[in-house]
């Protein structure tokens, strides 16, 4: 589960740093029958402000009215929205950096004494995270060893476990 919002990577035409945070704050600009709004985010460096496009020149009747509301009240619940929106980060060029902005909840702690272990993570926000380093950590042994279970077939599941993840999967762990 995410603990804080993740940092926007862009480079910094002020300092050249490569992270920025979300203020919080939106900007909304209204010329006539169109609209426009921006998410501000901070340099993490030098303070320096940049925008995110959120609308850009969107005729305003096609703009639910509760959005519009969010955006005027710098909701930060659509702050984390806007930010984990695919389309938007296309739009504007920039990914997340999820580094320490999430942490592991297992409910209590993992039994590696029963011959069969089946497993069901479920992610509260979508954070890539490598599966290997969750079983890791879960499981309290080091992510060598995961990955010698993975090679040994101890470790099974229907979706590939090399890479990253920000879905919900299962795995089933064989001792």
């Amino acid at each position: 589960m995410p603990t804080r919002l993740p940092l926007v990577r862009r480079r910094c035409h002020v300092c050249a740093s490569e992270r920025f945070r979300a203020s919080g704050k939106f900007r909304v600009n209204a010329n006539h029958k169109v609209i426009d709004a921006w998410l501000l985010l901070l340099c993490t460096e030098c303070g320096d402000t940049v925008k995110l496009t959120v609308l850009d020149r969107v005729n305003v009747r096609s703009v639910r009215p509760d959005f519009l509301d969010r955006l005027h009240v710098n909701d930060r619940g659509l702050v984390a929205e806007l930010l984990q929106d695919p389309v938007l980060q296309h739009r504007n060029r920039v990914t997340l950096d999820w580094d320490g902005a999430w942490r592991l909840d297992t409910g209590g702690p993992v039994d590696l004494e029963h011959e069969v272990i089946d497993v069901s993570v479920r992610f509260a926000a979508r954070v890539p995270v490598r599966p290997v380093r969750l079983i890791a950590d879960g499981c309290g042994v080091a992510r060598g060893e995961v990955e010698r279970w993975l090679v040994e077939g101890k470790l099974v599941s229907a979706v590939r476990l090399g890479g990253k993840l920000s879905g919900d999967f299962t795995f089933t762990l064989k001792r």
